[in-house]
C-alpha cells in the first residue's frame, strides 16, 4: 500500500512548514489528488490518520479535492479531458496526448492554530 509512504510524505510537509510557521497544530489539510494518479482516496483517509498520530496533524481532518485528468492534444492542439494514462484524444482520436493534469499530489492548502 503505497497511500501509506504518501500519508508519511504529506505528514512530512505539514511539519515542516509547522517549523517555519510556528503553528502548534494542523486542523485541515486539504489535499489534491489527481483521478489519473493510481492513489485510493479511502486508503489515503486511512492511512493519513494512522501516520498523523502523534504529530502536528494528529486528530486534523484531511479534505480530498479530486483533480480530473487533462491533457494536450498535439494532433488537434486543443485541450482534452483524459479519463486513463496514455489515453487517445476524444475530440480526434490521436495518440500524441500530453497528460497536464490528473496526476497530482500536492497540500494545496493548511488549517491551523
Amino acid at each position: 500500500m503505497h497511500e501509506m509512504a504518501l500519508s508519511a510524505s504529506v505528514i512530512a510537509l505539514v511539519e515542516d512548514a509547522a517549523r517555519r510557521e510556528n503553528f502548534s497544530r494542523a486542523r485541515v489539510v486539504v489535499l489534491e489528488l489527481g483521478e489519473l494518479g493510481h492513489v485510493e482516496p479511502e486508503a489515503m483517509l486511512f492511512c493519513f490518520d494512522a501516520v498523523s498520530r502523534g504529530t502536528v496533524a494528529e486528530g486534523a481532518r484531511l479534505d480530498i479535492v479530486r483533480v480530473p485528468g487533462a491533457g494536450w492534444c498535439l494532433d488537434c492542439a486543443r485541450t482534452v479531458a483524459l479519463s486513463e494514462r496514455f489515453g487517445a484524444c476524444p475530440d480526434c482520436g490521436g495518440r500524441r496526448v500530453q497528460m497536464t493534469a490528473g496526476d497530482e499530489l500536492r497540500v494545496r492548502e493548511l488549517e491551523v492554530d
